[in-house]
């Protein structure tokens, strides 16, 4: 068995990582284990090591957006094969599990969590998808977020019209897609520049978020349509009061789902609900029903057949920032000065 090593979070707000051999891994039942081609760097992980945190055990091993090829899988587990190239989420962040971080050469990923990918798909494109696929997922179509019907390849249109500040983000541009998929439009707050992506992406209008005027566009774009609801996919106090405001004057759905970290209710007007989303909540609860769960719906679903047609889109575009996990501290340097890249480092 080759040796496993990973970049070790060694300490509270410690840097840089430790590069060193980690634990063997092993998948249980309903887990696959993958050896990692890349690894994509985001803001939970800096976030992570940047922040006093008193709850965790060090050593951790970071890491949520992996790429690369299964070497084992769980006794349970009939999609996937030895060999297949996947793309995963890792949940080291929730489970507490080393086995389950990115930051290393083998990650040990749920099954539902985890979508294969065709062979003319790079691992260094792919790896951007599964955090942006995640947190998109949990505000679009868990019941207590937005609730749009599951995606499909061949939607059936719901007359409906989902807005999405900061549609070229991350977050945002894996949310349009997975609008569409479910029957949706799409209008979406932008930077001018990037109006002619978000539209590639399956947008139906963009609106300058920088305009002293965005509520009134936004309240003209959705002229005689209905709203299905809105994702704040920028998550900070002003993006999700400016998503809030324009939702209370829009005819619909008056729900505001948002990355951000703590919601505030003072901050939303009459008649407007909001909800903090977290992109782990798609794997489902013990004790649920496993094939309602919304990663089953994305990752299993959905993600696998939208990729092998060429009908789901890499965005945003992968910014390499070295090999090896010794390239990953420098890395995630990078991803804090240039929030709007998504920075991978091949393993």
């Amino acid at each position: 068995m080759a040796t496993n090593n990973a970049a070790f979070l060694v300490g509270n707000q410690k840097k840089p990582f430790s590069v060193r051999e980690a634990e063997d891994r092993y998948p249980d039942e309903n887990e696959i284990v993958i050896k990692n081609a890349a690894v994509a760097m985001n803001q939970l992980d800096w976030k992570m090591q940047d922040t006093p945190w008193a709850t965790f055990k060090y050593p951790l091993i970071l890491g949520v957006d992996v790429a690369g090829e299964v070497v084992e899988v769980g006794s349970d587990v009939t999609r996937f094969s030895i060999g297949d190239r996947v793309l995963g989420h890792a949940l080291s962040f929730i489970t507490g599990d080393k086995r389950h971080g990115g930051f290393q050469n083998y990650t040990v990923l749920f099954s539902n969590m985890a979508s294969p990918i065709p062979p003319s798909l790079p691992f260094e494109s792919a790896v951007v998808l599964p955090l942006g696929v995640s947190t998109a997922s949990a505000a679009l179509f868990h019941k207590g977020g937005l609730a749009l019907p599951k995606p499909s390849l061949n939607p059936t249109k719901t007359s409906t019209t989902v807005l999405i500040w900061g549609g070229t983000s991350s977050v945002g541009s894996n949310a349009i897609q997975l609008a569409v998929a479910a029957g949706c439009d799409v209008i979406v707050t932008a930077s001018p520049r990037n109006f002619a992506a978000a539209k590639r992406l399956g947008a139906d209008h963009a609106v300058d978020y920088n305009d002293a005027s965005v509520i009134e566009k936004l309240k003209e774009a959705f002229r005689g349509r209905k709203l299905a609801g809105a994702l704040d996919a920028i998550g900070t106090e002003k993006t999700f009061k400016q998503t809030a405001e324009a939702v209370s004057q829009i005819d619909g759905v008056k729900t505001v789902t948002s990355t951000i970290d703590e919601l505030d209710d003072a901050w939303l007007p009459s008649g407007v609900t909001g909800k903090a989303i977290l992109a782990v909540s798609i794997r489902g609860l013990e004790g649920e029903d496993m094939e309602k769960n919304v990663g089953k719906m994305v990752y299993e679903d959905f993600l696998p057949d939208a990729l092998k047609a060429g009908r789901y889109s890499i965005a945003p575009d992968p910014s390499t920032a070295g090999n090896g996990l010794g390239a990953i501290q420098d890395a995630l340097e990078t991803s804090k000065r240039t929030p709007g890249k998504k920075v991978v480092v091949s393993i």
